[in-house]
Order: C-alpha cells, then structure tokens, then sequence
C-alpha cells in the first residue's frame, strides 16, 4: 500500500510539472469520485467513555486487520476555489455496536450498513497546489441491515494530492457522530480518486491591437543613438549598453565598470563591495575592534574575555578573576586533604539536644577546618544546617540556623576565621538525607553541613 501511494505522488507530480497552461479559475470541475473505506466501529466509542490521550498510551485504537472494509461513490463540485460540495454514498459491511439505550440488541453477524452524506470542503490551498490540506463539515443518514436508520454528522481533515488535469488522489479521517437514537459514533478512513466528467472551458483569448506605424526616427536623449534601437531613449547612455548608461546592479552607486563586487550593495570606499568582515564573525571590520580575531557583538566583536588566563572565558568561569580548572567552572580546584579536613570536622559536630549549644568535642575537627580555610585566602564556606522532623517547623527552623551560627561564632572567634569567607543558614526538616521514620534515619538527619567554595 505504502508503495503504490507513494507512485501515485510521483506520478501527480510529473504530470503538474509538465502542464503547458495555467488556468485562471481553480474552481473544481463537476467530478466523480471512488474510494475505498475502512469502518473502526469501536475506537471512538472508546474515547468517549475515556480520553483521547487514554486510548493513545493504552493501544486501544483498533488495529488495521479489525476494521471493516467497504466502498464509497462521490459528486464533488467546486462551490469557489477554497470550497467544493461533496455527496457521498457508502457501504460496508459491519456489525453495528447499538447503544444500550435505543433498544436494539448488538447482531451476531456483519450486516450491509449504507451511508450517504453531504458535507462542505474547506481546502486551505487552490487545486493547483500538489498537496492541499482541507476540513469536512456536513450530514447524513445511514441504513443498517434494512431495517434500522440513523442520522450522523460527519467531520474530519484530509489531504487532495494533484494527478494533473484536475484528476486528484483524496485521503481523509472523518468522525461520525450520533445525532439519532439509533446512530452511533464511529470513525471512517477513505483513499481513493476524484475525477471530472466536465471539460474546462477554454479561457478567451484577446487579440492584441495591431502596432501603430512606425515613429520617425528620433534621439529623444541626443546620445547619439536613435530610439528604435536606444533601450533607454530618455536617459543619455552608451552604444555598448544599447543606448543605456552603465549598469549598477546592486544599486549602490558604483557602475559595474568600476565596481568590484557588482552583484552585492558596497561602498566606493571598498570598490564597491561591503565593509569586509577579515576574521568572519558577522561583524564588520569598521566595527569591529578586534577585526583579525573571530568574536561576539556584545565584546564589539571581540571574544569573551577570559580575565584570569585559566581557559575558561568569563561568561562561563564562576570565579572569572581567580585562575581555576574546566572541570570546577574556573574555580580553583578544591584540595583532597582539605575537603577531607571539612568532611571530617563536619562529621563530628555535635550539639546538646535540642539545643543550639556547641559539644567541645567539635573542637577539634572545627580547628582544621579553620586551618584550610586560613591556609587559602580565596577558598570560603557555607555552613548548613538540618533537623529531624521532630517537633515543628516554628521550632526547627530557628534551630537549626542558630546551630550553623554556634559554628561560624567558634571559627570566627578570637580571629580564627574573617567572618566574610561564612555564610550560614537553616533548612529545618525540609532537606532530610534519610527516613525519618527509623532512629538512626533521624540521627543522619540532624546535622551540619560544611561546603567549601571559591
């Protein structure tokens, strides 16, 4: 099938490429048309008891092999260039899922069901488009088994592909809705081909008035050469240009005998070409400050500076004054020993319970920690702290920010620490590392963390 689609487009577009004439109206001719349908009985009753979106990640929409094949006559006739009439008659074989309500019972075996409609096309495009997108608005009537009538109202979108001289291959998707008892909601798919019976008219052709006599000869701009042979008569030029003055392509005020770019607007400064752009960065070298080198506008087409000579430019260098690594953001790299310094003194910061009072037994770790911090001038600290969920967060809170505060007072008292390399704050219970519902999660909960930062 994909197959025999895809050499039905090739073929439409060879024949549209070698058509001779153009006509002036796109108004489709009176045209039959024979399609072959596909009737899914289920899926959109599906998407009424559910969603679109549900019967999309289910997989609910009937498969291929599950639909019910059948046929469909056409009239189509072109109302304006953007809208044609469509009737339609149909039929199929299908074992008609009747709601519950009308009465009538599911039947055991397929049935003839007939449909015929009449809707609106609203093409997006002209007939003289290859491909034409368009919507289906209209109404119909169905007879099931014989016995059993409905009336529906039918829409979709579909797609017209030219064949050339008004021949088109139409598919489409047209949903069926119920607006009758013993109708139910149903989609239809169509392939098939619109042909006209009706020739086009011929378009009029207007005979041209016959030449007036020839003028005497004349040089209206006394350049020497006379009218009937001077293609500009009014404008003095030159018998090289037909009587016309030197050209200027691009209009830019340098002839194309001296101009050096003729096909691109430039200045005599340059001979006629642009400002050039030597190091090609769209920036041209009279606005350019750094004209050799590729760069950016916003650095009036310089690159990003890189101010520390660390490989990283500014934009992108978290300490842009300060020469670091790639792999840092363009901060120094952090020392083994020294992270392990503050990831040991963090470990063994203790308080009094339900306190913010530091234990002497953080001492210790705490004076390393002021140690790395002392030992590099750029390097500073956040200190964070974090409760359990114990108790609320009107207590939380408070605690656990007092509790960072009791360890920046130990490392900037008695001039440990400068007080500008700390900053603290308090997270309360919002940010737990562990499952607050054990005694050892809570315990890994209650803690300072201590990060280092350039």
């Amino acid at each position: 099938m994909k197959k025999f689609l895809f050499s039905l487009i090739v073929i439409g577009m060879a024949v549209s490429a070698s058509a001779q004439t153009t006509p002036i109206s796109y108004k489709k001719r009176p045209s039959l048309g024979f399609h072959f349908l596909l009737q899914d009985m289920t899926t959109a009753e599906l998407i009424g008891k559910n969603s679109m979106s549900s019967v999309l990640t289910n997989n609910q929409w009937t498969k291929i092999r599950d639909l019910d094949p059948g046929m469909s006559f056409q009239y189509v006739e072109g109302l304006t260039d953007y809208i044609d009439v469509q009737v339609s008659l149909g039929a199929s074989f299908v074992r008609y899922p009747f709601y519950a309500k009308s009465g009538v019972p599911v039947p055991a075996t397929k049935k003839l069901l007939l449909e015929t409609d009449a809707a609106l096309n609203i093409k997006l495009l002209k007939d003289n488009h290859f491909m034409v997108p368009y919507l289906t608005f209209g109404v119909g009537a169905s007879m099931y088994g014989g016995t059993h009538f409905a009336a529906y109202a039918p829409a979709g979108m579909g797609f017209q592909f030219n064949l050339g001289n008004d021949n088109f291959l139409t598919t489409n998707f047209v949903y069926k809705a119920s607006m009758s008892s013993l109708a139910v909601n149903h989609i239809a798919y169509n392939i098939g081909i619109v042909s006209p019976f009706k020739d086009r008219p011929e378009p009029v052709k207007v005979t041209p008035p016959p030449p007036p006599p020839p003028a005497p000869e004349k040089d209206s701009d006394n350049d020497g050469i006379v009218d009937s042979k001077d293609k500009c008569p009014t404008v003095a030029g030159v018998a090289k240009y037909d009587g016309c003055p030197v050209p200027d392509t691009d209009n830019d005020g340098v002839n194309d005998e001296n101009d050096k770019c003729p096909t691109v607007k430039g200045l005599a400064k340059y001979q006629g070409c642009p400002i050039p752009d030597t190091d090609k960065d769209g920036i041209n070298d009279e606005e350019d400050k750094c004209p050799t080198v590729a760069g950016v506008a916003r650095y009036q087409g310089c690159p990003v500076p890189d101010t520390d000579n660390d490989g990283v430019n500014d934009e992108e260098d978290k300490c842009p004054t300060l020469a670091g690594v790639k792999e840092n953001n363009g901060c120094p790299a952090i020392k083994q020993e020294v992270s392990k310094a503050v990831a040991d003194g963090a470990k063994k910061i203790t308080f009094a319970t339900g306190s913010a009072k530091l234990a002497s037994s953080s001492f210790k770790g705490l004076n390393k920690v002021a140690k790395a911090l002392n030992d590099d001038a750029n390097l500073k600290l956040s200190i964070e702290g974090h409760c359990d969920n114990t108790g609320s967060d009107a207590v939380n809170d408070p605690l656990s920010e007092n509790r960072a505060k009791s360890v920046q007072t130990y490392l900037t008292s008695k001039g440990k620490v400068d007080a500008a390399k700390i900053s603290v704050a308090g997270f309360g219970s919002k940010q737990p590392i562990a499952d607050n519902k054990t005694a050892k999660g809570r315990t890994a909960n209650r803690r300072v963390e201590l990060k280092l930062k350039y």
